[in-house]
């Protein structure tokens, strides 16, 4: 039977003080934090990317954002070395910041993840019929949501060794993409000559476009990278998390330059952007995927099904961090008092079961949806869009807020487990990138002769609705900005007298 902790539990070394269980290791770390980062967007978008901005453009947009992301992920690292909770957005949201920003924090991210799900099941069935064409989509997407929620069920080490070998897939194809691709680039493994630097001067050269371009890749790009601050949310059930965190921020910034910025470049210089095969309007497409036409280059006949196997456990990896990171930002919301306290059971595994259940519930809603009101799912898929860029905005300002406040009361940087680099540039950079990430989605629509009112609304209806979160808890609760010195950070006496 479920208990509930409502009163602070002593903190042992295989659980939290809130009774979930300490099962992530270093190595389900690691691969939760760039695992998150390899899906879709790398293994099909990417060729719409080159096509679009050229091979220069598009290696430098994903740099950009690569850059961002990085700043992004020590500022999250630094606040869960420190305190490892499962909710960090939320909970850094309302001690760093003001509770209303928190609450809305926390009800946008799992609003996206719940969403996200549902996305999952769609995708899965299109993966599906690649191989079973005639089996009904809908018992793929059970079979698969049954999947998802036994691995988040028993407990979090389930979640943990699934993403685990999910991510490792992943990344052996991209490393297997990367040796086959540059070994191609100078002639080896194909009868064709050595094709150098060739396409990188073909047309205008290797920024087609121009900054308009570069920018418009950098909004697609950003979509890319979502899901790599899911380390932040595992934090709180790490074994060590003062350890294990800082090392998975730290390797993030090598595999983003390694998996994406590397990938970038062997695209571009092996695929010219003028060809048609770069661009689909089906991003489930995989016959058009760069990986497929380099693989297919190289005499792999199986190409198309070798993607679409890798395509389908990214779908699953994506599927099955919803289903965690959901579950336990909607069971920190119950915590906090924001949400019913029924979602703030755990098992006797540490596993807050009410709350999967009730985010598995969600997402077969929305999955539900799209099978019998296209354009209501189209809504609410448009309305989660832009939540992933406010969690982002949310940790930079909660870092930049946390370090101020460490600071104001004493705190010596040295007893920080992990220290983010370049701070304040870190958190301001992200943040002002994201801001433009967010308002300029759909820049076309305001330059059009007539405004396309219908499409800035489905583009940034997740504004709104997080406003609508804010000012709302706001305008109930009286709450204010925390100040600096009223922050609840914990800081041991002695450092505190040591300033």
């Amino acid at each position: 039977m479920n208990n509930l902790n409502t009163q602070r539990a002593p903190e042992s070394l295989d659980s939290t003080e809130e009774g979930l269980r300490r099962g992530l290791q270093a190595r389900h770390m690691s691969m939760i934090a760039i695992g998150g980062a390899i899906g879709t967007g790398l293994f099909i978008a990417s060729g719409a990317s080159v096509a679009a901005a050229g091979p220069g453009g598009a290696l430098l947009s994903y740099a950009v954002v690569g850059l961002m992301v990085y700043f992004l992920m020590t500022s999250l690292g630094e606040m869960a070395a420190y305190m490892p909770v499962a909710g960090s957005f939320s909970t850094y949201g309302t001690k760093f910041v003001d509770p209303a920003f928190g609450f809305a924090l926390g009800w946008n991210y799992w609003y996206n993840w719940a969403v996200t799900i549902a996305v999952e099941l769609v995708a899965a069935e299109i993966v599906m019929k690649y191989w079973f064409p005639d089996v009904p989509g809908f018992w793929w997407s059970a079979l698969f949501l049954t999947l998802m929620v036994g691995l988040n069920y028993f407990s979090v080490k389930g979640f943990g060794e699934a993403e685990y070998w999910f991510a490792m897939i992943k990344v052996v194809t991209v490393i297997v993409f990367l040796i086959v691709g540059v070994a191609m680039i100078f002639g080896l493994m194909t009868d064709a000559e050595p094709v150098g630097f060739s396409n990188f001067g073909l047309g205008d050269g290797p920024i087609v476009g121009g900054i308009p371009a570069v920018i418009g890749i950098i909004l697609v790009a950003g979509f890319s990278f979502q899901g790599t601050e899911l380390v932040g949310i595992a934090a709180g059930e790490s074994e060590d998390p003062k350890k294990n965190v800082p090392k998975a921020v730290k390797q993030v910034f090598w595999r983003i330059l390694l998996f994406y910025v590397l990938a970038i470049f062997v695209i571009g210089m092996l695929i010219p952007y003028t060809s048609p095969n770069l661009v689909s309007n089906d991003l489930t497409d995989v016959a058009v995927s760069p990986f497929t036409l380099v693989f297919e280059r190289v005499g792999l006949a199986f190409s198309a099904a070798l993607m679409n196997a890798v395509i389908l456990t990214s779908v699953l990896s994506a599927g099955n961090s919803g289903m965690y990171a959901s579950t336990r930002m909607l069971y920190t919301l119950a915590r906090q008092g924001d949400a019913p306290k029924m979602f703030a059971q755990i098992s006797k595994n540490g596993v807050p079961r009410n709350a999967l259940l009730a985010t598995a519930a969600i997402g077969a809603l929305c999955f539900l949806t799209s099978m019998f009101g296209g354009q209501v799912y189209l809504w609410l898929l448009n309305a989660s869009g832009m939540t992933g860029f406010i969690a982002w905005l949310g940790i930079a300002i909660s870092h930049y807020r946390f370090r101020k406040g460490y600071l104001a009361q004493g705190g010596d940087l040295a007893d920080l487990p992990y220290r983010a680099p370049a701070f304040p540039f870190g958190p301001l950079f992200a943040f002002a990138l994201c801001f433009l990430v967010i308002v300029g989605q759909n820049y076309a629509a305001f330059l059009a002769d007539r405004i396309d009112w219908v499409s800035i609304a489905a583009t940034y209806i997740g504004v709104p609705l997080f406003l609508a979160f804010w000012l709302g808890y706001k305008f109930k609760n009286k709450s204010s900005v925390v100040r600096y010195e009223d922050m609840d950070l914990e800081i041991p006496e002695a450092a505190a007298t040591r300033r």
